[in-house]
């Protein structure tokens, strides 16, 4: 459904710390930067990318959104947290852990990144 996911920042060198530490818990390669200054994640499902905005106002977070990242385990959505905090990250929502929905059984881990951004690593649970 999507090809790319492209967030603000303020700071893209410093976001890419944070990504790099968060998407390196999950398994992606560190971030690549264009000469324009972005920042991007590509993956075999789709690409996740940093840039400041190009209207040169301040970048600013979605109130509302979320953006998730797989996990294929709980131990790795727990990586990817630490990996969070550990480089700018601030909790959000209850602490990673098991959520049940009416169909459903998940693992989630909630962020917001260094710009403000909420993120979460989701593992779908058997």
């Amino acid at each position: 459904m999507f090809s790319h996911i492209m967030l603000g920042a303020d700071d893209v060198m410093k976001s890419k710390a944070f990504y790099d530490a968060t998407l390196g818990a999950l398994g992606v390669s560190a971030g690549s930067v264009d000469d324009k200054g972005r920042c991007f994640y590509r993956t075999k499902s789709g690409i996740f990318a940093l840039s400041k905005p190009i209207d040169g106002k301040p970048a600013c977070h979605g109130n509302g959104s979320t953006i998730g990242f797989a996990a294929d385990s709980p131990e790795a959505a727990d990586a990817w947290h630490a990996a969070g905090l550990a480089n700018g990250g601030t909790a959000c929502e209850d602490p990673p852990g098991v959520r049940e929905g009416a169909a459903m059984k998940l693992y989630l881990a909630y962020l917001r990144d260094p710009s403000g951004n909420k993120i979460c690593a989701l593992h779908r649970m058997p």
